[in-house]
């Protein structure tokens, strides 16, 4: 079973209560809906997988040692989909014991990582609105590494491991959180 939108929605929210990071998972969500369209995958699906990637964050107090542990069991609890469960699960290597090895996998890990990269850009413009930000300049980013340092590159990469070039991965994630920045606040 695939939880609806709403549902999800509803249990991010009931686990994750601070806002920035739930603008995060939207803006993580629209990122994995772009994918899906581009690549022809089922957009509900990578949807509630970019919504519903960070369910833990808080109760496992972000350590990358058990982060997507938590949300598996309790998305296994509520009979979610058994490859959202994973790709959740994969996009956190450190826990997941295992590296990244299917699509839905490694669009997860670039689409949900791209997301603060591209809001650490949009704050350093004057108006931290992502609408100003080009894409030349979240590439330029990249190899900044001391920009967002905590902001894994490689992962970033694994757009190509999708078949998609970086510029145009930025471009398409651009266009996914433009089309959602009233709600994110950016």
């Amino acid at each position: 079973m695939t939880l609806s939108r709403e549902e999800a929605f509803e249990l991010l929210n009931q686990y994750v209560k601070n806002e920035r990071m739930i603008n995060h998972c939207l803006a993580s969500e629209a990122v994995m809906r772009a994918l899906a369209r581009k690549l022809g995958r089922d957009e509900e699906k990578w949807g509630i997988a970019g919504l519903l990637h960070d369910l833990d964050v808080e109760i496992v107090n972000a350590d990358l040692a058990v982060h997507g542990l938590e949300a598996e069991k309790i998305l296994k609890e509520k009979n979610v989909d058994p490859e959202i469960i994973d790709a959740i699960k994969m996009h956190n290597e450190t826990a997941a014991g295992a590296p990244r090895s299917t699509e839905f996998q490694h669009a997860l890990a670039a689409g949900e990582t791209i997301t603060g990269l591209i809001i650490a850009t949009a704050m350093v413009y004057p108006d931290r609105k992502i609408a100003s930000v080009k894409p030349k300049s979240v590439v330029k980013r990249m190899k900044e590494k001391a920009f967002a340092a905590s902001v894994n590159r490689e992962y970033i990469r694994e757009c190509e491991k999708i078949g998609i070039p970086l510029d145009e991965f930025v471009q398409l994630s651009l266009d996914a959180m433009n089309g959602i920045s009233g709600r994110i606040g950016m």
